[in-house]
Order: C-alpha cells, then sequence, then structure tokens
C-alpha cells in the first residue's frame, strides 16, 4: 500500500509530541474476542483521535528510532500491535549512504535502462536487496521486537520489471548464474532470467528477516509472528513488477499475507467486448480471489485490505466511495476469510482534504454521512466469521489457472498484452455471467487437496510458465478423476522458447503445454486443427482451443464459442450450467450483493425479507432490495436473530453484563456521527451516555428498532438503555 508523502515524514511526529499535544484517554476495556485480530489498520502516527478505529490490531507503521514510543501510545489505548515496514524502499539512508556499515549502497537501488534510478519519492529508492540490505532491515525490526511487537509485516516486496541495470543487480545475476550479466531486454531469455532473478532475491531477503525472528523466538520463548502485506499477483503482473508471491508461503516462518486490494489496484482498467475501462469490482473480484488462493491448503492466513480513499488524492469524495464499496462487496464474496484490514493511514482518510487538484476553498473533508457509514461497516467486519453461508449465482467451480511467472513476460523484448487480456479473457467473460470464477495458483496444484472443489479449469501458457515440471502430474491426476481442462492456446508466445526445463535448456522446440499434453498421455495430433477439440482422459477430459485468450475480450464470436465450450465441459463433469446477473453470498445474517452490468440479459434480482443496508448510514429498513446493474450492498438480515441485542454501531460497542436495560461502552473516531441501531422489544424508558440523556434517539415500535445517534469520542463512554 503506498503511503502518501505524510506517512513517509512519520519520524517527525514523535510520541512525545503526541502527548503534549493531547492528554490520552483511558484505555477502552479488553474485548475478549481481540485475540482473534479480527480487524487491523496501519499507520505511521502515534496514537489521535482520528486515527483511533478500535480495530483488533494497530499495524504500527517503520522501524526508526521513534517506533518504541509510537507503539506505546497505542499499546496504552488498548490495541494489540504489530509492526509494518516496507521491504523493498523505506526511510533507509543510513543503508544507502553507509551509515549502517561504512559501505555506501546506492549502486543497489533498481534502476531502468537509461541509467535512472527508481524511487518512491526523493531518495527513497527501491532497492536491489543485497544480502546486507537484508541485515539492515534486521537490525530495524530488532527494534520492533524489543518493544513488544506481537507481529512483523514485510511489505511489498517489489522488483520492477523495467529495472535490472544497476551494478548491484550485475553482481547479484554473476553469483546466481555464475555468468556476466545479460541486458534484460536484449532477449526474451535474458528478460526471463533477470525476473526469474528478482523473484529469488526478495525471497532471499524476506526469509533473512524470518530467520531472524525464528532466532528471536527461540531465545526469548515468545511466538512473533511474521506476515507479507502484497499486491495481487494479477496487479503485480498488471503493473509490471516482480514479487515472490506464492514461494513466500513455502518459506520457514512466514505465516500469511495482507491482500493490498483497494481501489488503486482495482480501478487499473482492463478490457471487456473490446471495450477497455475501469471495472473495479470485477477487478476486485479477481484479485482478492488470487490472495484467497495463495493461502489456500497452506494453513497460512490472509488478510483483505480495504481503502475507503486510494492513495491518489484527485479524486472526490464520490468516486472514492463508490469505488470503495465495490471493493468492499468484492471482498466480502469470498467467505473462506474472515479478517479483514479495515483502513491504511486513518489519519487521512478522518482528516484529510480532497480532491487536492482544486483550489483549498473546493476541497472537502469526509462527509459526515460516509464517516457514519465507514465506522458501521469497519465494525461489521468484526462479525464475519460465519461457517454458515450459501451461494445466489452463476455456477461455481471453475477456475483459471495462473502462475507467478504472469509477472516475468511484462517487459521486452516481447512483453505480454498490456491490458493483461490473457488473463481476463479467461476470467472476465465467466464473472460478467455470474460465475464466481476464482484465479488458482498453479504453484500449488501439488499441495494435498488444492483442486478438489472445482470441476473445470482454464489454462493458458499465453503470458505465463510453468516454474517448474511438478505441477503437471496432479493436474493430469486431476483430470483423470473426473475434471475438465480446457486449454486455450495458439503457441505462439515467444517465451515458450527460453531456456528451461520443458526443452531441455533451449535444445528442443517443445513448448510447456506440450509437457502438459504428454504428462496426460495425449499428442497434438489428437487435436484436429479447427475448433475446440476435446479428448477424453480417464474419467475426465481436456480440451484444446487454438486460440489466443486475448480474443475472448475483443470478439463476440470467440467469447460466445469459448463460454459454449466451458458450459460443455461443466456439463460434462455432471454439473449444470447457470447464468445470472448478480453475485450474492449470504454469510450468516449478512448478505454481500452486487449487480452486474456487461451481463445476461433479464430483470435484477431483488431480495425480499426485512434488511438494513450497512452502506446507508441511516440504516432505514428495507423489505426489497433490487440489484439493479452497477449495486453494491452489505445487508444485515433483521429476522436472523432473536431477543434485544445491538445490531450494527458507527462505533466500537462492546457489551457490558447489567441486570436491568443493556449497556455497552462505545467509542469511535472522535467527531464523527455514530449511529447505534438495537433490536428492542419494548419503547426504552430513558438513552443515557455517560449518564447524561440522549437528546437524539428514536424507537420505531412496529420494527422493534431503536436508533440512538450522538457524536463520537476518541475515550470510552457507557451507553445505557433503560426500560420501565
Amino acid at each position: 500500500m503506498r503511503p502518501a508523502p505524510a506517512i513517509l515524514a512519520c519520524t517527525l511526529f514523535t510520541a512525545a509530541a503526541a502527548r503534549a499535544e493531547l492528554e490520552l484517554p483511558p484505555p477502552f476495556p479488553a474485548d475478549p474476542d481481540q485475540a482473534m485480530e479480527r480487524t487491523c489498520f496501519q499507520t505511521g502516527k502515534a496514537w489521535s483521535p482520528q486515527g483511533n478505529l478500535r480495530s483488533d490490531v494497530a499495524l504500527v507503521y517503520g522501524i526508526d528510532k521513534d517506533l518504541p514510543a509510537r507503539m506505546q501510545t497505542w499499546r496504552d489505548r488498548g490495541y494489540r500491535l504489530h509492526v509494518m515496514t516496507g521491504v523493498s524502499w523505506g526511510q533507509y539512508q543510513d543503508y544507502l549512504y553507509g551509515r549502517f556499515d561504512g559501505v555506501n549502497h546506492v549502486d543497489n537501488a533498481q534502476t531502468d535502462r537509461n541509467g535512472k534510478v527508481i524511487s518512491h519519492g526523493g531518495d527513497v529508492y527501491y532497492m536491489c536487496p543485497a544480502e546486507n540490505y537484508g541485515k539492515f532491515l534486521c537490525v530495524g525490526v530488532q527494534r520492533a521486537l524489543d518493544a513488544g511487537a506481537e507481529a512483523i509485516h514485510l511489505e511489498e516486496p517489489e522488483f520492477w520489471a523495467r529495472a535490472g541495470y544497476s551494478e548491484g543487480f550485475k553482481r547479484e545475476w554473476k553469483d546466481y548464474y555464475k555468468e556476466d550479466w545479460q541486458a534484460p531486454h536484449e532477449s526474451v531469455d535474458s528478460q526471463w532470467k533477470a525476473s526469474k532473478l528478482k523473484y529469488y532475491l526478495y525471497r532471499r531477503a524476506l526469509q533473512q528477516v524470518f530467520d531472524h525472528v525464528k532466532e528471536f523466538n527461540q531465545r526469548t520463548g515468545k511466538q512473533v509472528r511474521c506476515y507479507v502485506p502484497t499486491h495481487s499477483l494479477l496487479n503485480y503482473a498488471h503493473w509490471k513488477i516482480v514479487s515472490p508471491q506464492s514461494s513466500l508461503a513455502k518459506l520457514d516462518g512466514c505465516n500469511g499475507y495482507i491482500a493490498q486490494v483497494w481501489t488503486g489496484t482495482s480501478r487499473t482498467p482492463n478490457v471487456y467486448r473490446g471495450v477497455r475501462k475501469e471495472r473495479t469490482f470485477e477487478t476486485a473480484f479477481l484479485e482478492y480471489g488470487a490472495m484467497q488462493n495463495l493461502v489456500k491448503a497452506t494453513g497460512r492466513t490472509v488478510w483483505y485490505l480495504n481503502d475507503p480513499i486510494e492513495d491518489n488524492p484527485r479524486h472526490d469524495w464520490t468516486d472514492y466511495r463508490t469505488n470503495w464499496e465495490s471493493t468492499m462487496v468484492a471482498s466480502l464474496l469470498q467467505p473462506d476469510v474472515s479478517q479483514f484490514e479495515v483502513a491504511p493511514w486513518p489519519e487521512r482518510i478522518f482528516g484529510g482534504k480532497y480532491p487536492r487538484n482544486v483550489p483549498a476553498e473546493q476541497q472537502q473533508t469526509i462527509p459526515p454521512e460516509y464517516a457514519t457509514e465507514l465506522q458501521v461497516v469497519m465494525n461489521a467486519l468484526n462479525d464475519m466469521k460465519q461457517p454458515d453461508y450459501a451461494w445466489d449465482c452463476g455456477s461455481r467451480g471453475i477456475g483459471v489457472l495462473v502462475s507467478d511467472s504472469l509477472m516475468f513476460q511484462r517487459e521486452g523484448p516481447a512483453p505480454s498484452d498490456g491490458d493483461m487480456s490473457h488473463f481476463y479473457g479467461q476470467a472476465l467473460p465467466l464473472l460478467k455471467r455470474g460465475i464466481p470464477v476464482t484465479p488458482v495458483q498453479l504453484e500449488n496444484v501439488v499441495l494435498p487437496g488444492f483442486l478438489k472443489d472445482l470441476k473445470v479449469l482454464v489454462l493458458s501458457y499465453e503470458g505465463q510458465k510453468p516454474q517448474s515440471p511438478e505441477v503437471h502430474p496432479p493436474l493430469a491426476e486431476w483430470v483423470k478423476q473426473g475434471g475438465v481442462l480446457v486449454v486455450a492456446d495458439e503457441d505462439g508466445d515467444l517465451y515458450n522458447g527460453v531456456k528451461e526445463w520443458w526443452n531441455e535448456g533451449g535444445k528442443t522446440h517443445a513448448n510447456p503445454r506440450q509437457d502438459l499434453f504428454r504428462t496426460l498421455g495425449l499428442q497434438d495430433t489428437d487435436f484436429p486443427e479447427g475448433g475446440s477439440q476435446r479428448k477424453a482422459v480417464g474419467k475426465g477430459e481436456v480440451v484444446w482451443i487454438r486460440l489466443s485468450p486475448v480474443t475472448f475480450t475483443h470478439l463476440a464470436e470467440e467469447e460466445a464459442d469459448y463460454v459454449a465450450t466451458l458450459k460443455a465441459s461443466l456439463e460434462k463433469t455432471g454439473g449444470t450450467w447457470q447464468e445470472t446477473n448478480h453475485l450474492v453470498l449470504r454469510r450468516g445474517p449478512y448478505f454481500a450483493a452486487a449487480g452486474l452490468d456487461e451481463s445476461v440479459g433479464g430483470p435484477a434480482k431483488i431480495l425480499k425479507g426485512r434488511f438494513v443496508n450497512l452502506f446507508d448510514p441511516g440504516l432505514k429498513v428495507q423489505r426489497e432490495v433490487e440489484l439493479k446493474p452497477g449495486a453494491r450492498c452489505f445487508l444485515l438480515d433483521l429476522q436472523a436473530g432473536k431477543g434485544d441485542r445491538l445490531l450494527a454501531s458507527a462505533c466500537k460497542a462492546l457489551a457490558k453484563e447489567r441486570k436491568k436495560g443493556l449497556e455497552w461502552t462505545v467509542e469511535g473516531v472522535a467527531g464523527t456521527p455514530a449511529l447505534v441501531l438495537i433490536a428492542c422489544g419494548k419503547r426504552p424508558a430513558a438513552v443515557k451516555l455517560d449518564g447524561v440523556d440522549v437528546e437524539s434517539y428514536d424507537y420505531l415500535g412496529g420494527e422493534g428498532l431503536l436508533y440512538v445517534r450522538f457524536e463520537n469520542s476518541s475515550g470510552p463512554r457507557s451507553l445505557v438503555v433503560e426500560f420501565e
């Protein structure tokens, strides 16, 4: 998650200054479920009323000398403490200029072919991580460990595809390949080798830190965990960045990821039916799915990030809100994930003015209704561990195979499709028909049970390649057990010819698809030229469409034929083909719902019942919710529970035992409007906040609902509902 310049300067904001500026309120009472670490947020600042989101965990950012003091301000307020820092960049000038080890390391900054150093801003450079850089990171991480961090987050291990020209990278090349450096742009083989090296270098750097934390744990008896906040594979490939991705789950000491998916990544335009535009919801759905699939069957954890604004400050609040609702619904449509990073940099959300590209008098702080909506949703996310769920959507059980090598073919001399249509061409025709297609991590098919829920897999080696031959036998076995593998490939990718395992280091003209077919017991001659051809393999089938998947996003006839092929393939497995113009997932009492545009015809889906939409800052009761194209809803079913209880709140609300009436301890972002919705069987005699009558509350007797409104405070207060 790319921080704003103010966050990069967080070292200037000391805890001492924060304490001098305000008197810290008492800590919030202990939440018995806080150890579940259901929600978190990242901040580069000491505690402040504007940053007080009351999540279970505060991810305190940066490993500078002020870190322990900043951590203490959050500890004093009752938060669990993790520490996050950049792994590919940061305020690491001590390393660059020799103050760390007496050696200048500027030649380890990532550099493009024109000799330009790639910067995150000023002399905050993206690094080519030499082994001494890993040692430098360990020193800063030790500061976090000494200050009591419960987990370390090393974010964004990123090596730009256009980089690979620094003296540091040339040294790493010679050490790794035992040969002189080759300019990456001069051949597909050298570009491929450069990407593989970049992939390895950040895996090595992260392992250095993981090992350091492991040694600390062994020495102290503690159990500090390590996570990697990272963009999705789809975004990194689209933005032309190389990162270790799936390989990190195999490293000793990696406990999981934060899926850094937000408006900034998901609004990246793609092409569908020949139209290139932003499709934030669909892109986010596929990005989150790719990140969930990264940890599937690995035992690792993943949090889903949401950002109520984004790094680009030139949009207005309506734009931020609309796109945030799209990414939020997309994240909720992954039922296996129930942990969320609810915001990065809360101070820029609740304290910033936007858009920044207009005169100052036209810039606005966050609209009060959006501040209320955000806090209602953030608190509801604490309740997302719901094992009971049900879909209302198109056919399930279809996946598109993706490999980390999607990132390896993104620069010259023969870059893959600039709009990533070799992937989106396979996925969007399904998703737009209400089919919750899953990106399936190719490297993970070797894990036991990884493919068990899938009936049809789509694969193309255009734009990506299998990193090892070990992935083909489990794919073949899955087909033999009854799965259908649809291969969309015309064998035209020049990277088929790189010197790799499938062609014996360049000694043959074989390509990786041919190795897969050999593993399946097939030959090219088993598939006559023209159209899509099927061949039985065991209980399953292999289908070969001799086309580039890019054509599926540009040409209507090819899209229709592709969808017809998948329909027949699913039916071959005994599945039923169904298309919808919506996606709905019920998670316990909650519904995540989206109406799709560019979709199939027919009337819009109507949900009937008794709901409140948590995106509605007034939480009005709705009997019908129509999922028109573009609709995004996060609904609470009011009929799903019984008894007097809190339903939703734009503040943290922790229930307290009380002989008569109801009571909660409440706290939120100071100065924002709080709304608390309570299921209440009878009209209250009084509603009090810290013993003072609340002036604004409404009781709807016909609904049995009590709405309580007040201004949030950054300290704990007692909210009491009294009855006669």
